[in-house]
């Protein structure tokens, strides 16, 4: 009979020894479960940020083809570099072709998902005051009287992909700084350092941009405004003969 008793013993500590192993793989199953779904959860984060920033884009593009089919010009860029407690922030700085997009004056957010400010740049023919217009000499006198610009102005600005071409003649660009915002103006004015390559490239107020698959060293997104659908909306708008 003792001896049953302690047969019984043991096959009970045995049954809550593999109780407390199975206990432990199991919470090391939750923890390795979790881990995976929290790297997942900021996975989608970021596809989500990615979707959503390429809508402003979109947006963007559209606001800046409805001002000039309104005022007859692209706007000009906003100061990137007035904190956005300034009150001249987000509006028009007349004369200037590099800047952000001014963001106050269109009625658009200030920043991309991730907290910067986006770069824009056009040409000057294309956001001069109507009264200053710089059109160029092929439009028979009198130039348009309901444009700064005339059918046949051409942009200065490029798009590749590192190497070859997608777009030239472009007279207007905008650039998200991406995720790791190099390149981009905070919402106090700042630029955020170390951009290189690529990525400096969009960020060093010149007239060539690069736009390319995503990888560890460049996540910026951009939208341009191609020549012709610029030109082509101002005719049907009677801005352009």
């Amino acid at each position: 009979m003792n001896t049953n008793i302690h047969t019984l013993s043991i096959q009970n500590r045995s049954a809550a020894g593999f109780s407390l192993i199975e206990m432990a793989i199991v919470l090391i199953v939750i923890a390795l479960l979790a881990g995976g779904m929290m790297l997942s959860l900021g996975t989608q984060q970021d596809i989500q940020r990615t979707n959503e920033v390429r809508r402003q884009l979109a947006d963007i593009r559209e606001a800046l083809l409805g001002y000039a089919i309104a005022n007859g010009r692209l706007p000009p860029p906003a100061d990137p570099t007035k904190a956005n407690s300034d009150p001249m922030a987000g509006l028009i700085d007349e004369g200037r072709v590099s800047g952000v997009v001014p963001w106050v004056a269109l009625g658009l957010p200030e920043t991309d998902p991730w907290g910067q400010r986006f770069t824009y740049r056009v040409r000057a023919e294309f956001a001069d005051a109507i009264a200053l217009n710089t059109t160029p000499p092929c439009v028979l006198a009198p130039g348009p009287t309901q444009s700064s610009f005339a059918l046949c102005s051409l942009g200065n600005i490029s798009v590749t992909d590192g190497t070859v071409n997608i777009a030239t003649v472009l007279p207007a660009i905008v650039v998200s700084h991406g995720k790791n915002g190099l390149g981009g103006y905070r919402t106090d004015g700042s630029q955020i350092a170390g951009s290189v390559g690529d990525e400096l490239e969009n960020a060093n107020n010149d007239t060539s941009f690069v736009s390319r698959t995503h990888n560890a060293t460049f996540d910026d997104e951009l939208t341009w405004i191609p020549l012709f659908n610029l030109l082509s909306r101002m005719v049907v708008a009677g801005r352009l003969p």
